[in-house]
């Protein structure tokens, strides 16, 4: 068995916990930050917000299409989020929970991403924090 690391990235938002929960489900708002990059193109966003639904999120990305998919495990508005990442085509199903305290004027967001390879540890973590900063841009 492959050992794995856990990743957490933290991030404080102006916005009220409602608002930033919910855009990790409003398909609008998640094609703007949810697996996004600056010269992708994103081709699909489809959300089934709710326990046991799926996500797939693809993006073209120079001349292949990145699709990432995952299944919602746990929705707890506005608190928490959990769903699966990956669904074995291209690596083993991991665990993404999101958590959202309020927090002064806004919230302040924790992501814990478990059972990430460590050849990907840097490159994941990289992309998280890519992400939350893009959630940041999508609800201004």
């Amino acid at each position: 068995m492959t050992k794995t690391v856990t990743l957490v990235v933290r991030r404080h938002y102006a916005f009220p916990p409602e608002r930033v929960f919910d855009a990790w489900l409003d398909p609008a708002l998640a094609g703007k930050f949810l697996f996004a990059t600056p010269d992708g193109i994103m081709l699909k966003v489809e959300i089934d917000p709710r326990v046991g639904g799926t996500f797939l999120i693809t993006e073209r990305r120079g001349d292949r299409d990145d699709e990432h998919r995952g299944t919602y495990l746990e929705i707890d508005r506005p608190r928490r989020l959990v769903f699966s990442f990956g669904d074995d085509r291209a690596f083993d199903a991991t665990t993404v929970t999101v958590d959202i305290v309020p927090a002064g004027d806004g919230c302040d967001l924790t992501l814990t991403h478990t059972g990430v390879e460590p050849q990907w540890e840097s490159q994941t973590n990289a992309g998280w924090t890519g992400i939350l900063e893009g959630l940041d841009a999508a609800l201004r």
